[in-house]
């Protein structure tokens, strides 16, 4: 079972990523993955990666968190 990550924990990885604080490529899939583990927004790791320091980790939780998937229903009428 996945244990939940606050707000909190996901800045601090965020800010991690974007620091390049992270020793090898797998380190960083494995942040990656926890991110994506608890963030339901799919562009997560777009706006990391290229966001150019123009957000800061906080800015990218937030929007990540603030994501709502769209659900398609269908109806016979």
């Amino acid at each position: 079972m996945i244990q939940p990550f606050g707000r909190t924990a996901l800045v601090a990885l965020v800010q991690r990523l974007l620091d390049g604080d992270y020793q090898t490529e797998d380190e960083a899939d494995e942040m990656i993955n926890l991110l994506r583990d608890h963030l339901l927004d799919p562009q997560v790791t777009d706006y990391i990666f290229g966001s150019n320091g123009e957000q800061t980790a906080e800015e990218i939780v937030d929007r990540a968190q603030a994501y709502t998937p769209i659900v398609a229903t269908y109806s016979r009428d």
